[in-house]
């Protein structure tokens, strides 16, 4: 029941919002045997027995679970704040959450109190104070009182970053501002959130970036590209993947299988059948021996061995040992 946060074609990254991030003590959402979900401290402590049919991570101070198929939330002592009693939901993310109810989404605060009224046919989290909204197949932009900041006109459009958000017209990307004016005109074939000052867009079959203004500063040349991530982005040529910097020049060499943006200074990369992690220099810090990895946040990071997923710090070493059917954590 988790509300996929992505738009169709346009890449849409809201959970790496520093406003929506989990805070005080990390707490890991993991599936027992039984199927039940409860949360573990970085020791391997159930703080929280399992008992929800499923779960997220803490977000903003509460997390969404589910019971008998109502989505409600709890705090970090596991003490439900907001009844389940939605249909769906989301994390919160600077302050409100959205809720689905009877086909119609809305928007409810920290209290569970209904601060914007169920009237959406879909919804999706704030960020840098708007919210993308669809009414009758067509988006746009509310403030948090509700407001139409921008009336709803786009086939598909993505969250701000940077005060940008990228939006189709005529099945063609562009740019808008937060007062809905074109910035950058319709011309690209994909496109994706700025970052670093940068966006990626695609043309024909090849991906470049272009500045705010519009301009292309890397051109279209990769098979595939991410946006940029403390200052390197992760580009594809020729099947494998490497990094560039914002000058477009390579910085660590194309001789991955697959590759992650960087986070907290490490990238997951695949090398074969298995994932490592190395730093910015292109070495590995953490060998490749796991069959997945996910992106480092607040220093730990998720991992896969065979069907059980675990928890390792920076050291490479295990914080939860994989033995757990699933673990929500920055996935």
């Amino acid at each position: 029941m988790k509300k996929l946060l992505s738009i169709v074609v346009l890449l849409i990254l809201i959970i790496s919002n520093n406003s929506c991030m989990q805070n005080g003590d990390v707490l890991f959402a993991v599936k027992s045997d039984d199927g039940k979900w409860g949360y573990v401290n970085t020791k391997g402590e159930y703080v929280i027995v399992p008992q929800f049919d499923d779960a997220d991570e803490f977000f903003e101070g509460l997390a969404y679970v589910v019971l008998d198929d109502k989505c409600g939330y709890i705090d970090k002592t596991g003490k439900i704040v907001i009844a389940p009693q939605f249909d769906d939901a989301t994390s919160f993310c600077e302050g409100f959450s959205c809720v689905q109810l009877n086909d119609r989404w809305g928007y409810i605060d920290k209290t569970g109190k209904l601060v914007i009224a169920l009237q959406f046919d879909d919804a999706y989290p704030f960020n840098e104070g708007l919210a993308s909204v669809e009414i009758n197949n067509k988006w746009g932009y509310i403030d948090k009182n509700g407001k139409f900041i921008i009336n709803p006109q786009f086939e598909v459009c993505t969250a701000f970053y940077e005060n940008y958000a990228a939006v189709i017209f005529n099945d063609k990307c562009a740019y808008i501002d937060k007062t809905g004016k074109l910035v950058i005109n319709p011309q690209f074939d994909n496109c994706g959130g700025f970052s670093d000052g940068l966006a990626k867009v695609d043309i024909g079959d090849k991906c470049g970036f272009i500045d705010k203004t519009g301009k292309v500063v890397i051109s279209p040349q990769f098979d595939n590209a991410k946006d940029f991530s403390e200052g390197l982005a992760n580009v594809k040529l020729n099947d494998k993947w490497g990094y560039i910097d914002k000058t477009g020049k390579m910085i660590i060499s194309m001789s991955f299988d697959y590759a992650e943006p960087f986070s907290e200074g490490l990238a997951v990369v695949r090398l074969g059948n298995k994932f490592g992690y190395i730093d910015k220099n292109g070495e590995f810090v953490i060998n490749s021996k796991f069959d997945d990895a996910y992106s480092f946040k607040d220093g730990y990071a998720m991992i896969r061995i065979g069907d059980n997923y675990g928890v390792i710090n920076k050291n490479g070493e295990y914080i939860l040992n994989p033995v757990y059917n699933e673990i929500y954590y920055n996935n």
